[in-house]
């Protein structure tokens, strides 16, 4: 009899706090109901709490259906509890009743956490290189039910819900477990099947509740203008590709023919009603095309999930979600599998450097300045009005990080082009004084930014043997592209963008006055072996009123071709891998808008089509010549013949690689024909000419040398030819053995 007061003692001083945590159930401000919900013991055994507004009565069920008890409606919004007979805590489910209506309830709170004391200690350590297995959004079966886990990290909100079609958007019903070492927010919905729309409802350190958010780690996302991410199983991709591989990741690639084509996917080709291709017809169409223009990787503008189109991608809301406006992820990787069954590399523009603040993005996502930082002078842009990562959080760096082996490691990529490096790199990028914060030293590095790309190229070179990365860094900031054991930040190359502008500068002149500005085109060989280089003829060179390349060149029509061509073999034939942005390749005139499709009639003209067809034997020639690419990151490999004639505007090379002839290059920048032009040369011997840009299979006036010179010895030892140089004309001449 003595235990009898105190087991109800002990019931009712349960009921006391439970009251308090029922009201604020409803409220939807508990911030955690993990431990008032679900399946609970109790003096009499196991009890189930549920909240299930609309409900008049609610029996608790097995989730095979059998019936292990009824519960009590202790408040009028939907609230129940009650015993059932069960032997141990399992998960449950209910069936709700109202009137003559009734329908299932899955309990998400009678389920047990999924991630472990590890996932917590590897995240806060920064070193979890599997995060995209474990946050966002994870169809799968946990304690013998089908559903979604649903993770995210808000260390400072105070509650955090899964909302979506499947509970009415109702932040109430599935409030996440909040794993209080991490600050990860988890919760398994069973019941919740693929292409599910959810975003998590955050309530704030202060109580004021967020702007819904995507989720970060979202592997899909609706089309815009909708902005919900969508749960998707992983991608079922039967891969055949391992040849491909296996090859680059044989090799050194500063020693291999790397021509790459830079296309922004909603506007190389349209349908006919103006809509999208999807993944599957730019594989028809893209990867053919490449293919036969001989180039050896494709690399897109970023294809990550982004709210606004005029952005390019450059503006994601979404970094793990190949964006839906071509389709599904599964047609992604089709389109990079079939890139590399035709030996097409695949390379993403990849975008660490800032994020933009749309309220369903990243921004003061848990009520905080999470992934950015609070301080304006450190975590605004001010070219983008976007925000910017906090590279010192060990979080946000992994991320960053886990974002990049996710691309690498389910779509097989195989590269990633780091966007807006230089930015990154300095406190003061488009900063006055005042308006940015010194490091602890006092200077203007960003110290933190250059950890992070340390970290970063350490972690994908040493995991992904074949991967390359690729900064877009304007600056001269040292060993951008030397090993990070050697100070350098680690990447595998670097454009130049040096010689981007200085040679269009310099092309954009009049040809007479070229000879006053003659060390344009020669003072990118000062420093051309000091980074493995990537000479790029880029889309930021083509948008905004700066015209197509066709459109820079100077001089009447004929010249303009004339001088694009000599500037396409100028550039094939200079050290380092090259990049051409689509629609350069057959000239258009237009400069490129991203709401239309390029202007592929031009290929019916003449002029375009001989330079398409240029292009196509650059890259062929290129990739076929071993002294053209072998020593491209390697001062060995190049030698001035003509460095100072700027009287007539004429450069001279010779490239040299192990295994190979050598090839003199030869650019003759005006109007006018040399008709027998002394020239010295590496060797005697008849020389072949590999390459003319004057041909009339281009467009040209056919002028040449017949398709060879001689180069003899002089009585005083040197080596010279006479050639005939065309007007505004490159010519390539290749020792024959």
């Amino acid at each position: 009899m003595t235990n009898e007061p105190l087991k109800s003692e002990a019931v009712k001083t349960a009921e006391v706090p439970l009251a308090t945590d029922i009201a604020a159930i409803v409220r939807g401000t508990h911030g955690n109901p993990f431990a008032v919900l679900g399946v609970h013991e109790s003096p009499s055994g196991f009890e189930a709490r549920c909240f299930i507004p609309g409900a008049e009565r609610v029996e608790a069920q097995l989730l095979d259906g059998t019936a292990v008890g009824e519960l009590d409606r202790v408040d009028d919004a939907g609230f129940f509890r009650g015993g059932v007979t069960l032997l141990h805590r399992r998960p449950i489910q209910y069936r709700a009743f109202r009137g003559g209506d009734s329908w299932q309830v899955p309990d998400p709170y009678s389920f047990g956490p999924i991630l472990g004391p590890m996932d917590d200690y590897f995240l806060r350590e920064g070193s979890h290189v599997r995060l995209h297995e474990k946050m966002g959004a994870h169809l799968r079966q946990h304690e013998g039910a089908e559903g979604c886990h649903f993770a995210v990290w808000a260390p400072n909100a105070r509650r955090v819900s899964v909302v979506g079609h499947f509970n009415r958007w109702d932040g109430r019903l599935h409030v996440m477990r909040a794993r209080r070492d991490s600050g990860i927010w988890e919760i398994f919905i069973p019941g919740v099947g693929p292409n599910e729309a959810y975003k998590f409802e955050i309530v704030g350190p202060n109580g004021t509740p967020l702007p819904l958010k995507a989720d970060p780690f979202a592997r899909k996302a609706e089309l815009r203008p909708e902005t919900a991410s969508l749960t998707t199983p992983a991608i079922a991709q039967v891969w055949e590709d391992e040849a491909h591989m296996r090859h680059w990741a044989s090799l050194d690639q500063r020693r291999q023919p790397i021509s790459i084509y830079e296309v922004h996917a909603g506007s190389w080709q349209r349908r006919d009603d103006g809509t999208f291709l999807s993944w599957d017809e730019l594989a028809d169409r893209l990867i053919p095309y490449c293919v036969d223009m001989g180039f050896t990787h494709i690399e897109f503008l970023p294809i990550t999930e982004h709210p606004y189109d005029p952005s390019w991608g450059y503006q994601t809301t979404g970094l793990y979600a190949p964006t839906a406006r071509f389709g599904e992820p599964e047609g992604f990787a089709r389109f990079v599998n079939g890139c590399h069954k035709a030996g097409l590399g695949v390379i993403l523009d990849w975008v660490p450097a800032h994020f933009p603040t749309d309220a369903h993005g990243l921004g003061w996502f848990d009520g905080t300045a999470l992934y950015e930082h609070a301080d304006p002078r450190k975590g605004f842009h001010p070219d983008w009005n976007t925000a910017i990562y906090n590279f010192g959080r060990t979080e946000v760096r992994s991320y960053l990080i886990n974002n990049a082996l996710y691309w690498r490691e389910v779509f097989h990529l195989d590269g990633l082009r780091v966007d807006a490096v230089a930015s990154m790199l300095y406190l003061d990028y488009s900063r006055k004084e005042g308006e940015w914060v010194p490091n602890e030293h006092g200077g203007r590095e960003n110290l933190e930014a250059v950890r992070f790309l340390q970290e970063l190229n350490a972690r994908v070179y040493g995991t992904h043997q074949g991967i390359m990365t690729i900064a877009e860094e304007s600056t001269s900031w040292p060993k951008v592209s030397h090993p990070t054991n050697t100070g350098g930040l680690g990447f595998g190359f670097k454009w130049n963008m040096g010689f981007m502008h200085d040679t269009l500068s310099y092309l954009k002149r009049d040809p007479v006055h070229r000879r006053y500005h003659h060390n344009e085109m020669t003072f990118g060989l000062i420093y051309a072996f000091s980074e493995n280089f990537v000479l790029p003829l880029s889309h930021d060179e083509v948008v905004h009123g700066k015209g197509s390349l066709i459109q820079k060149m100077a001089g009447d029509t004929w010249q303009k071709f004339a001088t694009l061509r000599a500037y396409y073999a100028f550039m094939w034939g200079y050290p380092g891998k090259k990049l051409l942005f689509m629609g350069q390749e057959f000239a258009q005139w237009r400069e490129w808008d991203e709401n239309r499709s390029l202007d592929w009639h031009l290929l019916s003209e003449g002029p375009h089509a001989g330079m398409k067809q240029l292009v196509k034997d650059l890259n062929r020639t290129y990739r076929d010549t071993v002294a053209l690419h072998a020593r491209d990151c390697e001062g060995e490999g190049f030698e001035w013949l003509q460095a100072d004639d700027s009287t007539n505007s004429v450069f001279a090379w010779v490239r040299r690689a192990p295994g190979d002839t050598p090839v003199v290059v030869i650019t003759n920048f005006t109007p006018v024909p040399q008709q027998a032009y002394r020239l010295r040369m590496p060797a005697e011997g008849r020389w072949r000419e590999i390459m003319n840009t004057d041909a009339g299979l281009y467009g040209g006036s056919g002028m040449g040398n017949q398709g060879h010179v001689e180069a003899r010895k002089s009585a005083t030892g040197d080596v010279s030819a006479q050639l005939v140089l065309p007007p505004l004309a490159t010519l390539m001449l290749k020792l024959e053995a």
